[in-house]
């Protein structure tokens, strides 16, 4: 089965590198024009990837965390294409440090990105999605999220609550034909977990049952999936993408 966007617009936060970069050119590649931002320039190079390969892009520099530079990136793309039609939350940051080390900068900072961020983006499509009556809104959240890890209860808190807040936003909107559902990526290889010691990626992989990390393909596809049509019944659900390491 061929999952089919064409006419579909997408914006896609954080989609300068890794699991972002890979869905704009993943849901690019199934004919959705995308909406990249990043903080700075740093999407640039991937909206131009997309054009080469016969694409529609569009990168704006946003910091989801900052409700008047959301504003203009959903009024920007409204007012460039007409609609809009798929959200994909995947900005994100790590501060990690036990609790009792942590800073109060460190908490807030990964709040603000993470889940204000995701709150802030969300909020700013809705109005354009009821009139349409349609829309996708897909979160990317983690298996952290789901589980828990040592050293990062700010970041399994953000993913977590994007959890609940997708569930409740859910049955909200499902009377206006927008489904909401976020996917959560186990280990995955990217520049970030590239910083993790090889020793502790050893250990990670050994708690994997298909026995490898993910990539960010294998994310992307589920994101893609949960953008097309052939989703439109599944609504308020966690697609987890994490080899087996937690079920």
């Amino acid at each position: 089965m061929r999952l089919d966007l064409s006419g579909k617009v997408a914006v896609i936060t954080g989609a300068s590198r890794g699991i972002g970069r890979q869905t704009a050119l993943t849901l690019a590649g199934a004919g959705a024009t995308v909406v990249l931002t990043s903080r700075g320039d740093a999407a640039e190079a991937v909206a131009a990837e997309v054009t080469a390969a016969g694409g529609q892009a569009l990168a704006l520099a946003a910091d989801v965390s900052d409700a008047e530079a959301v504003k203009r990136v959903i009024d920007t793309t409204n007012e460039r294409f007409g609609r809009l039609d798929i959200l994909v939350n995947n900005a994100g940051i790590t501060r990690d440090q036990l609790l009792l080390r942590m800073k109060r900068d460190d908490w807030d900072a990964v709040v603000a990105t993470n889940l204000t961020g995701t709150f802030l983006c969300t909020q700013a499509v809705l109005k354009t999605m009821l009139k349409q009556r349609s829309g996708r809104i897909i979160s990317i959240s983690s298996v952290v999220g789901q589980s828990g890890n040592p050293g990062q209860t700010n970041y399994a808190a953000t993913k977590a609550g994007i959890i609940g807040f997708s569930k409740a936003l859910a049955r909200e909107v499902a009377s206006r034909s927008i489904t909401v559902n976020v996917v959560a990526p186990g280990l995955i290889d990217t520049d970030m977990t590239r910083d993790i010691s090889s020793d502790a990626q050893k250990n990670w992989t050994s708690a994997i049952p298909l026995g490898r990390l993910g990539t960010p393909e294998d994310v992307a596809a589920a994101v893609c999936f949960l953008a097309s049509d052939a989703a439109g019944y599944i609504t308020g659900q966690v697609l987890a993408v994490n080899g087996g390491m937690y079920a």
